[in-house]
């Protein structure tokens, strides 16, 4: 049994549009800013964050599939097809066919790709000190609590 509200239903906003001001448009200029930084600072200038993002996930679940790899750095299948593809053309990855299921390929890193990760990680960690230089302590835990929910709220959705 539904039970009827008595609520107004909400008046419509009639403030001026700024697009400025959206959720979207100030994530997205978040995104930049942090990117410009990783570019800067990575002991490697030809790693791009969604690469090092890569290596992270084949440290940190092990040889996997792209499907496998879709998951964990939430990068589509044409992106991360050619991202691992640039990624073996400079041996920080080997391919080898699955044991189990031929047609699939396994990615794995390899022991260039496990140097290179153990030489950005300090970068990272600077990257991420920059990314949120000027928010104190607290805002810093807030900011990512909040893109954790946003996050989980479309799983929940979904």
């Amino acid at each position: 049994m539904s039970k009827k509200t008595t609520e107004a239903p909400a008046a419509p906003d009639t403030a001026p549009y700024d697009v400025t001001e959206q959720v979207g448009h100030l994530l997205r200029k978040a995104y930049q800013r942090h990117t410009a930084i990783f570019q800067q600072q990575a002991c490697d200038p030809q790693l791009t964050s969604i690469q090092f993002v890569t290596l992270c996930a084949l440290r940190d679940h092990g040889p996997s599939s792209q499907a496998e790899l879709i998951k964990a750095t939430a990068v589509d299948q044409a992106t991360i097809r050619g991202i691992v593809e640039r990624l073996k053309a400079r041996e920080l990855v080997k391919l080898s066919p699955d044991p189990d299921d031929r047609r699939k390929v396994i990615v794995e890193l390899t022991d260039s790709g496990a140097a290179l990760l153990d030489a950005m990680i300090p970068c990272a960690r600077q990257i991420s000190e920059l990314s949120m230089g000027c928010l104190n302590a607290a805002e810093r835990v807030a900011i990512l609590f909040l893109l954790r929910k946003m996050i989980d709220g479309d799983e929940m959705a979904g």
